[in-house]
């Protein structure tokens, strides 16, 4: 069993039922999924750039990325429908908790001048996104091997019915928030 996920049933479940003043612990909110996503836009030109970028995802997620392709065609950024111009992978279960545990403990502290990520990322619904400038962060990453740093998307998708609550549960887990100064 993942270390984060065991955290979260022995410790952070409780301490947000009695938090949040709820009594059936199957209300208090989980994580439900993480997306993982990387665009390339420079995949229009030269479709060869996609296979380290579907490489380095399944190096950092474990798990092996999909293809996304354009949904439109748009002449201005010679994009045809169907083209692919990214990757993403979804993460359920323990994998969800050991990439989130590695986030968490190992890749962010590792950002130059880091504060603290942003608690303003929250979409309304209990789901929070945040950017990531380059895949280097991770150690699975050989920085020999990587000819372009690529950013990517982490969207933690949460079972929170508002942001408070997902803010709380993230705060749990160890999501070093931006402290207002």
């Amino acid at each position: 069993m993942a270390r984060l996920k065991e955290k979260f049933e022995k410790e952070i479940l409780p301490a947000l039922q009695k938090e949040m003043g709820v009594k059936n612990p199957m209300a208090v909110p989980r994580i439900y999924k993480i997306v993982v996503n990387m665009g390339l836009g420079e995949a229009t030109q030269n479709v060869k750039i996609m296979d380290p970028l579907m490489a380095d995802l399944a190096l950092i997620t474990g798990q092996k990325p999909v293809a996304t392709k354009a949904k439109k065609s748009i002449a201005a950024f010679k994009v045809r429908a169907g083209m692919p111009i990214g990757a993403m992978v979804t993460l359920r279960g323990d994998a969800m908790y050991e990439f989130l545990d590695r986030l968490i403990s190992v890749a962010l502290p590792r950002v130059r001048d880091f504060r603290g990520v942003s608690s303003k990322s929250f979409d309304g619904r209990g789901n929070y996104t945040m950017g990531l400038r380059d895949q280097l962060l991770f150690p699975e990453i050989d920085y020999a091997k990587v000819d372009k740093s690529k950013g990517m998307n982490v969207t933690i998708v949460t079972t929170a019915k508002d942001d408070n609550a997902a803010r709380a549960l993230l705060q749990q887990f160890g999501m070093p928030f931006r402290t207002a100064a």
